[in-house]
């Protein structure tokens, strides 16, 4: 996704603040009418243009204690992903079926899968 330049962000938001409709501005500048109004929102809350953070890296759920405890688990007998999503939430860990079959699969262990 291409970002969009602080100069064209400015060509829009400056009618804007003198009272062009969001429509016709977007029109003129070739660009949705969804960009403008949200540049216009974000320069009025944080007084800026520049654009956010896109993208980036999230941590995985499942590391740290949780990721020792689950071979140990997963060794301990027959499972399924929806039994070791419900005592990971016993232990106090918020996750769901999909970041723990992500990590099954990331450390080659072998499962069973619930279709209930």
């Amino acid at each position: 996704m291409r970002l969009y330049s602080e100069d064209l962000r400015e060509r829009a938001v400056q009618p804007a603040e003198a009272g062009e409709t969001i429509r016709s501005i977007a029109a003129a500048l070739r660009i949705s009418p969804s960009c403008a109004s949200k540049w216009r929102m974000r320069q009025r809350e944080t007084r800026a243009l520049t654009p956010g953070q896109m993208g980036g890296h999230k941590p995985r759920t499942l590391s740290g204690e949780s990721a020792d405890w689950l071979p140990a688990r997963i060794a301990a007998g027959p499972f399924t992903t929806r039994v070791l999503t419900a005592a990971l939430a016993a232990r106090g860990i918020k996750t769901d079926r999909r970041a723990v079959l992500f990590f099954l699969h990331a450390e080659g262990l072998s499962f069973s899968v619930s279709h209930a």
